[in-house]
């Protein structure tokens, strides 16, 4: 009795007003199971029996009669002053249909949205496979709750659509093995194949960087020398020619004597 006391406090502090509809009547089935009284959101209350009926289906009648009034006080107690008074002359499945026909179109509508966010996502390149299939999970967990059961095949495969380039290997692998996992393995598998291409996306950058390093020396060394060469090419060609042999003046060799030649014609 205990534990169903400490159950029925999840009924207090989830209060039905509407919008919340469907995590209220998640609650409410899972106090009503602790009490094993479930089964009164599904089956209709039935006629009561005959005068000459036998005992065991009158004691049958008076179980489900008393089992909905105590889900129908656990559900009025949980619920807007609001609702309580459009809803206090109705049996415990009476009120789940009339709930569901006036929160529904508004669970249909949460249900669009998050379909539309599942099959449109793709993993960010870069980013998290981890994280990216986390938040696929979470879609497909909430349209569970909103009705909507999917195949666990077609949410794997939507998971695997969806990641990036990077992953090309892993979902080649995956398809080739025919491996079947469930979404929490796959997340396990996807979780060991993110460590191991960070570590070659790092060895790579090594590499890349250590080949730069070298080229970078090897252009500098190719610069000085360069340099070193002009500069010694402009200090020949700057540099001041010897005296004349000829003449006696420096400047000119005796090759290109001004006086020299006149002297030649």
């Amino acid at each position: 009795m205990t534990s169903s006391v400490n159950l029925r406090s999840l009924m207090d502090s989830n209060k039905l007003t509407g919008p919340n509809f469907l995590d209220w009547l998640r609650n409410l089935r899972i106090v009503l199971r602790s009490e094993e009284l479930g089964y009164v959101l599904d089956v209709s209350l039935p006629e009561p029996p005959a005068a000459d009926a036998s005992d065991e289906d009158q004691k049958a009648y008076r179980k489900h009669l008393k089992d909905s009034d105590m889900a129908t006080c656990i559900m009025l107690a949980s619920m807007s002053p609001e609702l309580q008074k459009q809803h206090e002359s109705m049996d415990a499945n009476t009120m789940v249909f009339h709930l569901r026909e006036l929160f529904d179109k508004q669970a249909r509508s949460e249900r669009l949205e998050t379909s539309r966010l599942l099959f449109t996502a793709k993993m960010t390149p870069g980013s998290s496979a981890v994280q990216y299939a986390l938040k696929m999970n979470a879609y497909i967990e909430r349209l569970v709750v909103l009705g909507f059961v999917m195949d666990y095949e077609l949410s794997v495969d939507l998971i695997l659509v969806g990641l990036s380039d990077s992953y090309s290997q892993f979902v080649l692998n995956y398809r080739m093995n025919q491996i079947s996992t469930t979404i929490p393995e796959l997340i396990n598998l996807l979780k060991t194949a993110e460590q191991s291409i960070k570590k070659d996306s790092k060895q790579v950058l090594m590499v890349d960087s250590s080949s730069g390093s070298k080229k970078k020396k090897l252009k500098k060394k190719r610069s000085k020398k360069l340099k070193g060469s002009l500069a010694k090419k402009k200090t020949k060609e700057t540099a001041p020619k010897g005296t004349c042999f000829h003449c006696g003046k420096t400047g000119h060799w005796k090759r290109n004597c001004k006086v020299y030649l006149e002297e030649l014609k």
